[in-house]
């Protein structure tokens, strides 16, 4: 970590430093070379791989930063801010090595850059992925009190020969929802004018949980246990061909760019059942369906797409892995301009 920002408050900053070096060296992995406070991070590969291919990402949490800020909570928007970013790569079969974040704040708070830093040293090692650098700026002419920003980037790695581009995708394939564990981080805007427009409910109920909490549910990390099915099926002869991470755009527009043009979708409106946050989402701001999909995860925080034959043996498997799943719909060949249908 580095503070070297015009006018950063150095005691601030050594103070930061000292208190999150624990937790960021918890995520450390063997390949990390030397230690914190370098101009440059290093990470040393060359025992794990034979023909590696790296996959990076780079992604921040929106205006649900807004929403933390406003709630003082601080402590797992990094985790959301990880999240965003290692589950990008790990579409593509890569495993996430490292990360690195930028933090951007008018006057640095010790107490509430530890919470952030904290939260995305906790989702680094939740996710297997050593955070080595980052960045923290102090610029008083750029955010009111109170305020800070997040960016994060990450570099992940895998074998050329099991990379998942897209190519082995099939019509009559299956795509398998994976459970996510809220809204993640995207459609905040949307949630914060129907979170302010309903008189800011924080405590009502939904699904057993407060609704602040569903809300502020931070970003499922899918590494692991996605790392773990894609090496129980590999060198299998169909298997997961493609896959997809539920962010932006929703479950319309986020699945089929890892499927090659000629195919499309067809996706069961029935198989998307709304968690409890995202039904009283729709509800109290009367949110149309098409746009639901659009903008929200829906509860399918991400996306297999398996062979036909493989589907029983790949969910047996995420039974096992404790991954909640259904199957929402199949690849088909494409009808004109519309790809995807939803219904």
């Amino acid at each position: 970590m580095t503070y070297r920002e015009a006018g950063v408050d150095i005691d601030a900053g050594n103070a930061v430093v000292e208190r999150i070096k624990p937790l960021v060296k918890r995520s450390f992995r063997p390949e990390v070379m030397g230690g914190l406070g370098g101009f440059g991070a290093l990470f040393d590969l060359s025992n794990k791989y034979r023909e590696p291919v790296l996959v990076s990402g780079t992604d921040g949490v929106g205006t649900k930063l807004k929403l933390a800020q406003q709630l003082g909570r601080h402590d797992t928007i990094g985790i959301d801010l990880v999240g965003m970013c290692v589950n990008d790569v790990l579409v593509q079969g890569a495993e996430p090595l490292f990360f690195l974040d930028y933090f951007a704040t008018g006057k640095l708070d010790v107490d509430t850059t530890v919470a952030v830093v904290g939260g995305i040293a906790k989702g680094c090692e939740m996710a297997g992925c050593a955070l080595i650098g980052g960045e923290t700026a102090e610029m008083p002419d750029m955010y009111p009190p109170g305020e800070y920003d997040l960016a994060g980037f990450t570099v992940g790695a895998v074998e050329k020969s099991k990379l998942l581009d897209g190519s082995k995708v099939r019509a009559g394939d299956v795509l398998i929802g994976i459970a996510s564990s809220g809204p993640h981080s995207n459609g905040y805007s949307l949630i914060r004018r129907i979170f302010d427009r309903a008189g800011r409910p924080a405590d009502i109920d939904v699904g057993g949980v407060k609704l602040i909490d569903a809300l502020m549910a931070p970003t499922a990390l899918y590494v692991k246990p996605i790392l773990e099915l894609l090496g129980r099926h590999d060198g299998a002869e169909d298997g997961i061909s493609a896959m997809a991470h539920i962010t932006g755009g929703g479950l319309t527009e986020n699945i089929i760019r890892v499927i090659p043009d000629g195919l499309g979708l067809d996706i069961e409106a029935s198989a998307i059942v709304l968690p409890p946050v995202f039904d009283w989402l729709q509800r109290e701001g009367a949110v149309a369906n098409e746009e639901m999909w659009r903008t929200f995860n829906c509860g399918v925080g991400f996306v297999l797409v398996v062979a036909g034959a493989d589907v029983a043996s790949v969910g047996a498997d995420l039974d096992r892995l404790g991954l909640a799943h259904r199957p929402i719909g199949s690849v088909v060949a494409a009808r004109g301009d519309e790809r995807v249908h939803i219904g």
